[in-house]
């Protein structure tokens, strides 16, 4: 299963970069997350955790697997039966930056995950992909 999001900000890749980068302020500018919380550090780099709470969700555990600074980052979570692999991406644009993100779920269990939340997952990626449009044009970072 695979969905995606993109949106165009305003506002330049360094002004995106800090907002997406802050992971634990995420719920300050997206309802589709309640609460992130650094397992290793808020630090955005690659072997940390981060704890996710997303309103009628399981808590998740995502370890971050790829930074590239300023532009992108990639985590994934691993539960029983499903992998998913989440990434953020950023690109400057001569109008602002395009927001890109998305998530791809495997695995012997992906195809019942996702039926049961496909339309979740959806609304979920254009909350964020909007919160963080939103948040970078207001330098709410």
């Amino acid at each position: 299963m695979e969905y995606a999001e993109s949106i165009v900000s305003t506002a330049p890749r360094d002004t995106c970069w800090s907002a997406l980068s802050e992971v634990a302020t995420w719920p300050q500018w997206t309802t589709s997350m309640t609460e992130v919380a650094g397992l290793d550090g808020p630090n955005l780099k690659p072997g940390n955790r981060f704890r996710v709470t997303q309103p009628g969700l399981p808590k998740a555990v995502w370890e971050v697997t790829e930074v590239k600074e300023g532009e992108s980052f990639v985590w994934v979570n691993r539960a029983p039966g499903v992998h998913t692999v989440a990434f953020h991406r950023l690109t400057s644009r001569p109008d602002g930056t395009e927001i890109a993100i998305g998530i791809t779920q495997t695995g012997p269990l992906a195809w019942l995950v996702g039926a049961l939340t496909a339309g979740k997952t959806r609304r979920y990626l254009k909350l964020e992909a909007a919160g963080l449009k939103a948040a970078s044009e207001s330098h709410r970072v």
